[in-house]
């Protein structure tokens, strides 16, 4: 099952989840390409986003305006429709229209293989040069030998004291879970997250694993007013 969060208030960019893109709203681009994978959700704060899913047949959920993060949200919607504790979920950011299938189905199939794990959660990452390292938004993560994440960061990681030739890790923030195991991250505690605002560092807070899967990828977030023009263009060289 893929769910997509869409919070329809955006600090930067409101109302964002339903910007037109090329004649459709943005929440159905991601819900477009998440069908290509598996059954799909969106998980929403907002009727007016379930009246657009009902508009192009997508199935939706209402979920508390209260919730903190996405990962709180599609775990409500988890329990909604009734996702028992060793079925998959996989969160799909309800920005990023142009994420390709492939990456989706990746993420399943990692899933799968790590399946016996006592906690099981898959993301994903990409190569990125020494000056996309350098934008905090752009988060970094770096690698143990067996590819789980060892940490996240919005700093350029790892520091590079003597400049030695490296090739930096770009987090994509897909986030793959067995049931039961995105029921303990949403009660998860620690406090690097709260400085870095990046939530899955609870997870390595809290001595689990995330596995990291390798991913090529030409899709980007939609965040300000610019990267909205930028995918509006985009899906005209596409269509």
């Amino acid at each position: 099952m893929i769910i997509i969060p869409a919070r329809l208030a955006s600090s930067r960019l409101p109302n964002k989840v339903l910007a037109d893109i090329n004649g459709l709203p943005m929440i159905i681009w991601c819900a477009n390409v998440a069908k290509e994978v598996d059954d799909v959700v969106v998980a929403t704060d907002s009727e007016e986003v379930i009246n657009v899913c009902k508009k192009y047949n997508i199935n939706s959920v209402m979920t508390d305006k209260n919730h903190k993060s996405g990962s709180d949200r599609i775990k409500e919607a988890a329990d909604i429709i009734g996702l028992k504790e060793n079925d998959f979920v996989i969160n799909m950011q309800g920005d990023e229209p142009f994420l390709e299938p492939e990456i989706l189905q990746k993420v399943k199939e990692k899933l799968l293989e790590i399946k016996n794990r006592d906690f099981v959660m898959v993301s994903c990452y990409k190569k990125i040069s020494e000056l996309q390292a350098q934008d905090p938004n752009l988060v970094k993560v770096i690698l143990d030998k067996d590819n789980n994440a060892i940490y996240f960061s919005r700093s350029k990681i790892p520091y590079n004291r003597d400049n030695i030739p490296h090739t930096y890790l770009g987090h994509i923030g897909i986030y793959g879970f067995m049931k039961k195991s995105l029921d303990e991250f949403v009660k998860m505690k620690g406090n690097l997250e709260h400085i870095e605002k990046l939530e899955q560092l609870r997870v390595i807070e809290n001595g689990k694993k995330i596995a990291m899967i390798k991913v090529k990828t030409e899709s980007f977030g939609i965040d300000t007013k610019d990267d909205l023009e930028r995918a509006r263009n985009y899906a005209k060289r596409r269509s």
